[in-house]
């Protein structure tokens, strides 16, 4: 089994009561086909960063739960169906203890270390992300900048 994590947005004029029933069904959903819920965090009212099916707010949940693709099927299906939820991301989790190796593609050297500062491309060497100094401008510009005119 793998390990999700379905986040749920619900409408804030649903009843309390009526959340809860659309949560006791995802833990029913999932158990039915073969998953495991885990743990049911609320965040309780929080609001969007745009307006969402014209709500300003949503009541959000967070579910942990293990299972299978036919789990998250059924599941994607009833939050889809349920009046109550406004938007829904069901996000498979990275499995624990499983690091990946450098396949094609990928670099050894690649990424931040720890204990040691990102270098930006292009930088100097030695130089802890951004060029030492400033690049040099133009010649017709410090003219045009001071009001006199430009040279060609």
């Amino acid at each position: 089994m793998r390990p999700y994590e379905v986040m749920v947005i619900f409408d804030t004029g649903a009843e309390p009561p009526a959340i809860q029933a659309v949560v006791d069904r995802i833990s029913e959903t999932i158990r039915a086909n073969g998953g495991n819920p885990g743990h049911v965090d609320r965040w309780g009212r929080r609001p969007f960063a745009y307006e969402v099916k014209h709500r300003r707010e949503g009541y959000y949940v967070l579910v942990e739960l293990s299972g299978e693709s036919q789990t998250v099927s059924a599941l994607d299906r009833m939050l889809t169906l349920a009046d109550e939820v406004l938007r829904f991301k069901i996000i498979r989790l990275p499995e624990k203890g499983v690091r990946r190796s450098s396949g094609p593609g990928r670099t050894a050297g690649r990424g931040a270390r720890p204990g040691r500062p990102e270098v930006a491309p292009g930088a100097p060497e030695g130089a802890p992300g951004a060029p030492e100094e400033a690049p040099e401008e133009a010649p017709g510009r410090e003219a045009a900048a001071a009001g006199g005119p430009a040279e060609a």
